[in-house]
């Protein structure tokens, strides 16, 4: 039991990690990738509001473990210089 859920914890993190090597950024969780967020005006329509704070307007975020991999290069980076 213990290296069944271990095994799936390892391919569960190689995953996640080929997924982030592979495609760096993510949808915004905010403004759900729009890059604005969307307020309804008086009668209901859905409209523009000013530029999404979290993603500065771009819709995409740097996934977290591709965040991780690059403050890990730059401490290695650092430390070997």
């Amino acid at each position: 039991m213990l290296i069944a859920s271990t095994l799936l914890l390892l391919t569960t993190l190689a995953g996640y990690s080929l997924l982030c090597t592979a495609s760096p950024f993510g949808t915004c969780r905010t403004c759900r990738g729009f890059g604005h967020k969307v307020v309804l005006d008086r009668k209901g329509r859905p409209r523009r509001d000013k530029p999404c704070r979290r993603c500065k307007g771009h819709g995409k975020r740097l996934r977290v473990g591709r965040r991780l991999t690059n403050h890990s290069r730059a401490v290695h980076r650092a430390g070997t210089r």
